[in-house]
């Protein structure tokens, strides 16, 4: 072959690479995986729901690809996300663990396949039809909010006894997450808790509303299940621990992170489930006939460190149920 005519074949051929480089990438199904919380707070939860899809037969960047959209608690970015996502019909939004980008994408789309994993009735959001059957374009792993905010009062209650006066603290901006835990809250006022309801959606109102709780110093502080506040949660520790002040918490994290106590839903477990049904959708699995699951693993841990620090003396009953201690 002549110089001349093997470097015009090399040529052609590396004009052909990009194309072939997009028909390859266009061949793999696109996931739009849409995260409440920080990126930096989603690691383990990110690696449950890859785990999930592993065990389907899918691997990002090989056989599927995965576009990730952290929120961090800016709830009003969901129309214009959801609308660019319809546009481009991606094959599924995954929403693990977010109510209000669940109920958004739900809006959004009627023919592209959802998961959703929300902490409210899904029949009640009006996310599926029933539990047995969704019919529909979506399906739900469900973690149960009400329930596990009152047992989480509870074991507040046996952890600090002589807490009264206790500061609830929710986001306004995440509508059913606040409602569920409210009437959490007042179904428990048979322990006698006198509750003092403090509101934050932004950061300034994180720190406004603990120079509220350092100038009326409440007996505890119950933080609400809330993504925005989970990706916060570095400035809760630094704020608690200054306020000295027990907080208790819905997710594990915030007590390996210095909180008190939480109790909740095993959230890595839901990322894993959404991240199977995702997989089977993409295996061609309806959503309709994926029934909802409702999550059965939850976490009370407490981080006997800040407990110490708190002149707290955790009694070996309150220790001896607890599913993990942090030292």
């Amino acid at each position: 072959m002549r110089r001349r005519e093997f470097i015009t074949l090399i040529a052609s051929a590396a004009a052909a690479w990009p194309g072939a480089a997009q028909a390859q990438q266009s061949s793999t199904p696109l996931v739009a995986f849409i995260n409440g919380r920080s990126q930096d707070t989603s690691t383990t939860l990110v690696a449950a729901f890859r785990k999930g899809l592993g065990e389907t037969g899918y691997v990002e960047c090989q056989s599927v690809t995965v576009e990730y959209h952290y929120l961090e608690g800016q709830y009003d970015r969901l129309p214009a996300l959801m609308s660019d996502l319809v546009r481009r019909r991606v094959a599924v939004i995954a929403v693990p663990g977010s109510n209000p980008a669940a109920l958004a994408a739900k809006a959004a789309t009627a023919t592209i396949p959802i998961v959703f994993g929300v902490a409210s009735d899904p029949v009640k959001l009006g996310l599926v039809t029933s539990l047995a059957r969704p019919d529909g374009n979506a399906t739900v792993i469900n973690y149960f909010a009400n329930e596990t905010t009152a047992k989480r009062l509870r074991l507040l209650h046996d952890l600090v006894p002589k807490a009264v006066r206790i500061a609830v603290l929710v986001n306004p901006a995440n509508l059913q997450a606040t409602e569920s835990t409210l009437q959490a809250v007042q179904e428990s006022a048979i322990l006698g808790f006198q509750i003092h309801i403090l509101n934050a959606s932004t950061i300034g109102e994180i720190d406004a509303a603990f120079a509220i709780l350092t100038r009326e110093r409440p007996d505890a502080l119950f933080v609400g299940p809330d993504a925005f506040f989970n990706s916060r949660r570095g400035q809760f520790v630094i704020l608690t621990a200054r306020a000295q002040i027990p907080a208790a918490f819905d997710d594990r994290e915030d007590v390996v992170a210095g909180g008190l106590m939480s109790y909740g839903t095993d959230l890595a477990d839901v990322y894993h489930q959404v991240g199977v049904y995702t997989g089977n959708i993409l295996k061609g699995a309806k959503p309709s006939e994926l029934p909802v699951v409702q999550s059965t693993k939850f976490v009370f841990a407490i981080n006997m460190q800040t407990a110490r620090a708190l002149g707290i003396e955790v009694r070996p009953d309150v220790l001896s149920i607890a599913d993990e201690v942090i030292e």
